[in-house]
């Protein structure tokens, strides 16, 4: 244990110092500190490259991007979260369902891509990036390099997507509300949609962080399908509730106990502002390190026929649901 903590120390300070980094330059600058962490971590991977002793602990970054949204949860209630609850619980439904069916649809007819290719695309862009290409490709026996360069594609359109939102909500003067729910449908990975959000304002940041959690839950109920259409139609299998379970990210859990706790008052308005400190700074470190997962060489691998089919997947779902968005919340 001691062997391991060691092996990840160094890469843990590279992150605290891209933390620091990105909070000082923001500070003197203006540009947000949690794009800067982002653009930093990507500076450090495409340019000098990431060195070999680093590798352990900026792979960390998911642990604290996880601990950053549970700790969240302590500044929610489910009064706020109820108040527009079900309508935008109906936009995100009918937003993944649209994006499935838009990337099967292209992928197949326009983009001439296998069907299992498609369906990783598919699942990638309808719920949480790279961890839904990962969790349906192992349920539907996807080959290694389809899932690579699936999960190239999402980085690439992830990538996109961090530069084009803000611009969008900010010549469209988008209300907090309205930025947050429309990222956190239409956006693909949960850090990117964190980080826009909170890029936006607090009020974006959490309904951004909301949305986006309710849609990662369903990445069971997608796998399942995904991985039950495609052995029932290969060798006539079934499968099981473990699969369900064994997918839904369970971070969530802990997001949803802090809410509950938030919501009986059992954080202080000092302990909430301490909470919220936290958050900021697991945030920055865990943006930093996936900062280091943008990696230019791995998204032209890809090829451009991929991330086309997903560009104009999230183009259709990003105009449709801002359109909904604007007009009933």
């Amino acid at each position: 244990m001691v062997a391991a903590a060691a092996r990840t120390l160094p890469g843990l300070l590279a992150l605290c110092l891209g933390a620091v980094l990105a909070r000082g330059l923001s500070t003197l600058a203006g540009p947000n500190e949690l794009l800067l962490a982002i653009a930093l971590g990507a500076v450090l991977a495409n340019g000098v490259g990431v060195p070999e002793q680093l590798r352990p602990g900026l792979a960390t970054h998911k642990i604290w991007l996880a601990a950053g949204i549970v700790l969240l949860g302590a500044s929610v209630t489910l009064e706020s979260i109820l108040e527009t609850g079900v309508t935008v619980l109906l936009l995100l439904v009918a937003t993944v369902t649209l994006t499935l069916l838009t990337v099967e649809a292209i992928a197949r007819t326009v983009g001439g891509l296998s069907e299992r290719f498609g369906s990783l695309l598919a699942a990638g862009a309808g719920i949480c990036g790279v961890s839904a290409v990962v969790a349906v490709g192992g349920g539907i026996r996807a080959r290694e390099t389809q899932i690579a360069y699936a999960a190239g594609t999402v980085l690439l359109v992830d990538a996109i997507t961090l530069v084009v939102y803000p611009v969008v909500g900010s010549v469209l003067d988008l209300s907090g509300q309205v930025f947050g729910v429309w990222a956190g449908v239409s956006m693909l990975s949960t850090g990117p949609v964190v980080a826009v959000g909170f890029a936006h304002s607090e009020t974006a940041g959490q309904w951004a962080t909301m949305t986006k959690l309710a849609r990662n839950a369903l990445i069971g109920v997608v796998a399942v399908g995904y991985a039950s259409y495609y052995a029932r139609r290969d060798a006539g299998e079934s499968t099981s509730l473990r699969l369900l379970w064994s997918n839904v990210p369970k971070f969530v859990l802990g997001f949803l106990a802090l809410v509950a706790l938030s919501s009986a008052g059992v954080f202080s308005p000092a302990q909430q502002e301490s909470l919220a400190n936290a958050v900021d700074w697991l945030f920055l470190l865990a943006f930093v390190g996936l900062g280091t997962e943008i990696r230019v060489a791995d998204l032209r691998r890809a090829g451009i026929a991929p991330a086309l089919v997903v560009i104009a997947a999230v183009v259709v779902a990003s105009v449709v649901s801002l359109a909904v968005a604007l007009a009933v919340l």
